[in-house]
């Protein structure tokens, strides 16, 4: 499958774009999630309004369909009430932008002097390049140049906006502002971060498994992990090939997969190289594959196409991400709204972002305030804060938080500290509130668990043939990243986002964590259990991985045992049937022996319901012989030559439905 498109118009779509021929002056405005880039003049200075003929990449993103089901679905999963997961083909035909509306984006684009235009396969984001009259034109605001430390950025001085017809499609445009980026959350060893504790040292990637106590799982030869990446890649799998000769690893399968234009940076290869060879290490050594999703720049615009790329791509169990930005930042520039709806979708298919929480305490923003780092703060990614780790031997003795004082110490650009503290941005998710951790505040807190991260204790990264001692939570994102992976690969990949198990069975099985109680990140101090500065701790991975593995402590209870009114007939139908979304409701049918077909349908009515068929006893949603799950209420399943017995039939509503007949017929 190609995963970027460039289109020419569709008949519908020059239909579209003689309608909105018409200005965008006789055509209201509708806003978008991006919103005028604020500034600060201690970050940057103005230059000057953008030259008019400058060329700005921009990225739209377009809104999910039926997203009401969608929540309904991921709501379920992170309850732990399902393990159902959408297949691509499923993502696409439930929720996925049609391409109608696709068609109608492309048109306003070109309309407006955009070319090089491109889709995502997905259909959920549309790319273009334009000037900056185009960017005025089509979005009404206006660029501006700024300063920025000496680079030259760019940024929308007023909310972006889109013709009302293309207010129920698009959702936010990125490449508007280069001012803010995403940050590496990495610290190197030096005399400022290193704590100089007898006790504390560093250590090789291959101990963390023996310290976190992984080693006695199966390494994770079922699972394929995925990287967020920016620039050239080829040192860091030069360094991961002689990383794993070195640790007596096979060779590993790694892709690296472009997104967008091909770039020679290489200044992040400390942040890669600590990333890929910590993962894998983690992860047993031995894994399916290892795909380096590598972005153009840490814009907004290059890191939204690189994660979009992952639930397109849909090969990934779990997926790091060692970066991140000011949380308001994020969600000024839209990028919140347009990302959060990318991990939801991950969420529904079963993929697990994990995202390091920060670099700067409870700091992320610069102070004096709290505030926190995106995309940690999303409630659909697993957000993971950093410890000082002492070990003895290569035993796990202790942790405490990786720590700072004050707004000023903890930056990353300081001595760093373990991001963590309340969002100002994001709800808490039902799996945190339920919990009672947050104590009646309904924000989310960051982190949910943490691993080593100070550069004390940190790792010795393989770098060109040297080790180079380095630490940040981008150490402790990885850990988990591959450990994860060895968990679902020892589950066939089964496992639903982890999130509600850790939250759900902390009280049951405090085995699970080693609990940190010691340190602060400046706002917020550890303290026994959850809490702000280190979420539960860290994880003791075996003792997690049985919790987990044996349904996470929350079984979903199977469909009720039909009563005697819903023994299907043959042949008569069941009429006036209805159910709200997430309900369902069980059936049978009896067989003889000797027939030659057993077909069960839906039809009529409106809303979304499925069916699922099992013998001998009900089906779920994720058990069941087979079943028909498509967008509406007509579904259909044949049976040829079916086994005498009782058939069971799940009339499952994905979405609230109403009016719906069933008859089954052998």
């Amino acid at each position: 499958m190609k995963h970027c498109r460039r289109f020419t118009l569709l008949p519908i779509a020059a239909m579209l774009m003689a309608a909105t021929s018409i200005s965008a002056q006789a055509e209201n405005w509708a806003s978008t999630a991006t919103k005028a880039t604020v500034v600060p003049a201690t970050k940057a200075s103005h230059i000057a309004a953008m030259q008019a003929g400058s060329l700005t990449h921009v990225v739209v993103s377009l809104k999910l369909r039926n997203k009401a089901e969608l929540d309904a679905l991921t709501n379920n999963i992170m309850a732990g009430r399902t393990t159902q997961k959408l297949s691509s083909s499923e993502f696409m035909y439930r929720h996925a932008p049609t391409q109608a509306q696709v068609q109608a984006v492309i048109a306003h684009l070109k309309q407006n002097g955009f070319t090089n235009i491109s889709v995502s396969a997905n259909n959920m984001l549309v790319s273009a390049d334009g000037s900056t009259a185009s960017v005025k034109n089509a979005f009404n605001t206006d660029l501006h140049t700024y300063n920025v430390g000496g680079r030259t950025a760019h940024a929308n001085i007023n909310d972006v906006m889109v013709p009302q017809s293309l207010s129920n499609i698009v959702l936010a445009v990125h490449g508007l502002q280069t001012v803010h980026l995403h940050h590496t959350t990495m610290v190197k060893a030096n005399s400022k971060t290193m704590a100089h504790r007898l006790d504390t040292v560093a250590h090789s990637p291959t101990e963390f498994a023996g310290i976190y106590n992984a080693s006695g799982l199966p390494s994770a030869t079922n699972a394929t992990i995925g990287v967020i990446t920016q620039g050239d890649m080829t040192q860091t799998i030069a360094d991961l090939n002689t990383f794993t000769a070195n640790a007596g690893y096979p060779q590993p399968n790694v892709s690296t997969i472009t997104v967008g234009s091909a770039s020679s940076d290489t200044s992040g290869i400390g942040e890669w190289n600590m990333d890929t060879q910590d993962a894998l290490a983690a992860a047993g050594g031995t894994i399916k594959q290892m795909l380096l999703y590598t972005a153009t720049t840490l814009s907004d615009a290059d890191l939204t196409a690189a994660y979009n790329r992952v639930i397109s791509d849909n090969k990934a169990q779990a997926i790091n991400v060692s970066l991140g930005e000011c949380e308001t930042d994020a969600q000024s520039s839209g990028i919140m709204a347009s990302n959060d709806q990318i991990f939801q979708s991950a969420v529904a298919q079963g993929q697990t972002f994990s995202v390091s929480s920060g670099d700067s305490g409870a700091y992320e923003c610069g102070g004096p305030g709290t505030a926190q780092s995106y995309p940690a703060v999303s409630p659909y990614v697993i957000a993971v804060g950093g410890t000082l780790l002492n070990t003895t031997n290569g035993s796990y003795t202790s942790e405490s938080v990786w720590s700072c004082t004050d707004a000023n110490s903890c930056q990353q650009s300081a001595n760093g500290g373990a991001g963590g503290g309340p969002s100002l941005t994001e709800s808490a998710p039902t799996w945190q509130t339920n919990a009672g951790v947050l104590g009646g505040a309904t924000s989310r807190g960051v982190p949910d668990i943490s691993f080593d991260a100070d550069p004390s204790s940190g790792a010795l990264v393989l770098i060109n043939g040297s080790n180079q001692q380095i630490g940040g939570t981008s150490l402790a994102a990885p850990l988990f990243t591959g450990f994860w992976a060895r968990v679902q690969s020892a589950n066939n990949n089964g496992l639903g986002f982890p999130a509600n198990a850790i939250y759900t069975n902390a009280a049951a099985h405090p085995n699970m964590f080693h609990d940190v109680t010691t340190g602060s990140n400046g706002g917020y101090s550890a303290a026994q259990g959850w809490d702000y500065a280190s979420g539960f701790g860290s994880l003791n991975v075996s003792n997690f991985a049985a919790v987990i593995g044996n349904g996470g402590g929350v079984t979903p209870p199977p469909p009720p045992p039909p009563p005697a009114n819903n023994v299907l007939q043959n042949g008569v139908p069941v009429t006036g049937l209805g159910l709200t979304v997430g309900n369902s409701k069980v059936y049978t049918i009896v067989v003889p022996a000797g027939h030659s077909k057993l077909t069960i349908k839906t039809s009529g009515g409106q809303g979304d319901c499925d069916i699922y068929v099992k013998l001998g006893s009900a089906p779920t949603t994720t058990s069941y012989l087979k079943k028909s799950d498509g967008p509406t209420t007509s579904e259909n399943i044949s049976i040829s030559r079916p086994a005498a017995g009782t058939y069971y039939v799940l009339l499952n509503a994905y979405a609230t439905f109403s009016g719906v007949s069933l008859v089954a017929s052998d």
